[in-house]
């Protein structure tokens, strides 16, 4: 995140928007209702917090690579 002001600061939210609108507009003129606009909005981005595969990870998607993450033991070691 960049200093209040600079270019940088918005850069991820930028580019986060331009991918939603690319990918749940594409080939779409409109939705019928606002309520449909919004469960077509919530899919996108359920699908892009869980299922979706991000560069950034490997090309895994948050649920893999979180599962892979978690492999450590979550008890106690006996104390001695």
């Amino acid at each position: 995140m960049g200093a209040v002001g600079s270019s940088a600061d918005n850069a991820a939210a930028e580019s986060w928007n331009a991918t939603m609108k690319r990918e749940t507009l594409q080939g779409r003129k409109g939705w019928s209702s606002e309520r449909e606009a919004r469960l077509d909005l919530f899919r996108w981005c359920h699908c892009y917090n869980t299922v979706r595969r991000h560069s950034r990870l490997g090309q895994c998607s948050p649920i893999s690579h979180e599962t892979t993450l978690n492999t450590t033991s979550t008890t106690l070691a006996q104390a001695a």
